[in-house]
């Protein structure tokens, strides 16, 4: 399903995947055009705004003028001053200036590029977590009712993708829950550590607005934290170069892609159970899941999340890349890369939570599949357990573990060489030798008594660790629609 333009000239040139496929309304719009440039016009009022209110001659007719015309972007006019002038910032400046002739002696007074550059990249990003932050809740939500709705259910874990000893499927839920839990830890340190750049001039330092206020120091300062706050930030930086330290992309984008592969963990362990058929993500009534094999249903939005997943973990070695290179107080190197990763990783970090959110929402658990699986692997990991009774029943421990030894070694050649059922239980019900647990064999093999704590941890961390978190972001997640899910 495609959104946006679909008329036939939109299909003559690249349009990527990750806005016309996949990501929310609200997330594309966050990295538009529209919105990047009407928050330079934005800034630039708020600039104007401030050096007004610190005695520069500037005019409430001059502001007015700004303020009407911040959504009234005549792009096409843009474009040819950008190729005119070879500039996109001065391109703006000019068909802003256009569009409120009165103000245009005061548009982007004393500032350089990176004054809206920068600070429209910080808002954003902030935006971008905003976007982010609650439909991780929701994720973490979805799979916290599935972990408590199978807390019970005994399934085989696995070390090595060996079967090692029992859990349960929800246990293994809360796995997956706690990593999304430090994502989101991660994701709101990063927003929260966001500052706002200021008004820091050519070279971060302020030459330029000293010399607008006559070397008033104070003003110079005021102008800062009015901007700031007009920008909705607490904090600006104290110290910039001419751009804002490039190692805070790469914290936004290392939180980015540290849940890039939370999500690429979850769902190949999803896609690997599919294999096992004791689990499914959703799968419609009309979907297609092969071409040329029509039972097949494969995990296909599974296969997506791990897809672009690894986009996304691939994505922090830009701003790596690009703040080790920073010579100075800036190159323009950043720029061009920029454009690119800081959008797709926010684009794909998107589409990871709505798609993650559909699945997590309607998995399907097949029960007799995973108890029949259960079944093959137990009568090998109830041996110890039927030693101790029968050390219990007077019986000796050496000459029973060598009985067990000989009777799992001929039914695990059954399993192994003729495909068929193991058939350990069956082998000790016929040996005399055990006659003293015949009547508890049933007991000791009882999948609920191999399970450990698995329950209590299940409540435990969703009561203590899920449910608070889920509580906050519970406003914001009711505010979410389902614009995300164009799956």
């Amino acid at each position: 399903m495609m959104a946006g333009d679909t008329t036939p000239h939109a299909f003559l040139k690249y349009r990527t995947p990750l806005v016309s496929r996949y990501a929310s309304p609200e997330m594309s719009f966050n990295f538009s055009d529209m919105n990047k440039f009407s928050t330079w016009r934005k800034l630039w009022t708020w600039l104007a705004m401030g050096e007004k209110k610190l005695g520069l001659d500037i005019t409430d007719e001059q502001i007015k003028d700004m303020e009407e015309n911040i959504d009234c972007i005549d792009f096409e006019t843009a474009a040819k001053e950008e190729e005119r002038v070879r500039h996109d910032v001065m391109a703006h400046v000019h068909t802003f200036a256009k569009a409120c002739p009165r103000a245009s002696p005061i548009i982007h007074l004393g500032a350089t590029s990176a004054f809206v550059g920068d600070n429209t990249d910080l808002i954003v990003m902030r935006e971008g977590f905003d976007i982010l932050l609650p439909k991780l809740a929701r994720c973490i939500q979805s799979l916290s009712s599935f972990a408590r709705k199978y807390k019970d259910l005994p399934c085989l874990s696995y070390t090595h993708l060996q079967p090692a000893q029992l859990s349960t499927v929800g246990k293994r839920a809360c796995i997956w829950i706690q990593d999304l839990l430090m994502d989101l830890s991660n994701l709101e340190t990063a927003r929260n550590n966001l500052r706002f750049s200021g008004v820091k001039g050519t070279t971060g330092t302020q030459a330029s607005f000293l010399q607008l206020f006559e070397g008033d120091d104070d003003k110079v300062e005021q102008l800062d934290k009015i901007v700031t706050e007009l920008a909705g930030f607490q904090k600006y930086y104290l110290i910039c170069g001419q751009t804002y330290s490039r190692k805070v992309d790469v914290d936004c984008l290392a939180a980015l892609a540290s849940l890039g592969s939370s999500v690429h963990k979850i769902c190949t362990d999803i896609r690997l159970l599919a294999n096992f058929k004791e689990m499914e993500e959703p799968f419609e009534k009309d979907q297609i899941g092969s071409s040329a094999m029509p039972y097949k249903r494969n995990p296909m939005r599974s296969e997506r999340c791990c897809s672009l997943a690894r986009h996304l973990m691939c994505l922090v070695q830009d701003p790596l890349m690009t703040h080790s290179t920073q010579w100075m107080e800036r190159t323009l190197d950043d720029s061009a890369n920029r454009r690119i990763c800081l959008a797709e990783a926010f684009l794909t970090a998107d589409i990871l939570m709505g798609t993650l959110h559909n699945i997590s929402d309607g998995l399907v658990v097949y029960p007799k599949v995973i108890e029949r699986r259960v079944n093959q692997e137990l009568p090998f990991m109830a041996t110890e357990n039927i030693i101790m009774a029968m050390v219990k029943s007077g019986g000796d421990r050496q000459e029973c573990h060598e009985q067990i030894r000989v009777l799992s070694q001929e039914a695990g050649n059954v399993v192994k060489r003729e495909g068929k059922d193991n058939d350990l239980v069956e082998r000790i019900r016929r040996t005399n030798y055990f006659n003293p647990i015949h009547q508890i064999l049933d007991t000791l093999l009882d999948a609920s008594t191999f399970i450990g704590r698995a329950p209590k941890q299940v409540d435990q961390f969703l009561d203590k660790e899920a449910d608070p978190l889920i509580e906050k972001y519970s406003e914001k997640m009711k505010a979410l629609g389902t614009s995300d899910l164009n799956l």
